[in-house]
């Protein structure tokens, strides 16, 4: 079964997919730069800038340490990043109790952790995930590697990668932006060489291939759609791929960026898209006819995440 085309089959109620659906677009208000009305910062918005502050709910939280590629679990009860020193890292919200989950051996950089978190399914004998995979750059490529969230100085492995049947063989190395969704643990990513976004079915076989040429893409919490990065016209817009139906359809939902759309991410209900520009971070949310027009919540920049 071609990837572009793949849905799920069963149903699976697990923790962590009722944890995202909690969070149904509650709002707080903040301040907006000088220049500009209040806004509405949307609950659990965060963004981590490479420094130890990261912006929650419209204000700076010290994390006590350097904090990279900020990613939640999907009950908001735990933060994954790479610190100074470049190890994974997993943290309390405000960043105490933090514990290395693994250290990084020196020469490879790593990137982009997200949370792989699914309940057992008894039925099929696959027992429950808690994992984080993450990017790790080593002797000039690129691979997927995974740890137990729950490590102590775990040894993370590179995930398999097996392409669909009849689709061929999938890219190996020079994969990186991993991003999971929905609650069989599937994630997507984008290959720099071939400029494809790629979806990787954790649920039994770990297959997968590609969907369509972009990077930077983020998986729906109901595993249906991806958001992802491709350029047009010298410009980063948007674009959703909804491939639920039988059917792929692709749009557009920044059609008249000016600048740089990138760095976009769901949140938990799936009906609001986060993302960075060089003037701030904005949010597009969904309409009865697609997606509304680009929102600024804040001039502050930087890798924007939900915490459900």
């Amino acid at each position: 079964m071609s990837a572009r085309h793949r849905r799920s089959t069963a149903a699976v109620t697990t923790a962590a997919a009722a944890a995202l659906l909690t969070l149904c677009g509650t709002a707080a208000t903040a301040a907006a730069a000088p220049s500009a009305q209040r806004v509405t910062v949307p609950r659990g918005l965060t963004i981590s800038d490479g420094t130890r502050h990261v912006w929650v709910n419209g204000r700076s939280l010290d994390f006590g340490t350097t904090v990279r590629d900020l990613a939640w679990n999907p009950s908001g009860s735990k933060a994954a990043f790479v610190d100074g020193h470049g190890d994974l890292v997993v943290s309390d919200p405000d960043g105490s109790h933090r514990v290395t989950v693994a250290v990084n051996p020196g020469g490879q950089t790593w990137s982009h952790p997200t949370w792989q978190v699914t309940a057992a399914d008894r039925a099929n004998h696959i027992p429950a995930k808690n994992n984080l995979i993450f990017s790790a750059r080593v002797h000039g490529h690129t691979v997927l590697e995974s740890v137990k969230a729950t490590a102590v100085h775990g040894r993370p492995a590179k995930i398999s990668l097996n392409g669909d049947p009849g689709d061929g063989a999938v890219p190996q190395t020079d994969n990186t932006w991993p991003n999971v969704g929905g609650g069989y643990g599937t994630a997507v990513y984008e290959n720099t060489r071939t400029g494809e976004v790629y979806i990787r079915d954790d649920y039994l076989r770990q297959q997968g291939g590609a969907l369509t040429k972009g990077a930077e893409p983020d998986l729906a919490p109901d595993d249906e759609e991806v958001v992802f990065v491709r350029s047009v016209h010298g410009h980063d817009h948007l674009f959703v791929e909804d491939f639920g139906g039988s059917t792929a359809a692709v749009k557009d939902v920044t059609p008249n960026a000016t600048t740089d759309s990138t760095e976009p991410t769901w949140s938990p209900n799936g009906k609001t898209i986060a993302f960075r520009t060089p003037a701030g971070t904005y949010t597009i949310t969904k309409t009865a006819h697609g997606f509304g027009k680009p929102v600024k919540v804040t001039g502050h920049t930087g890798l924007p995440a939900y915490r459900g």
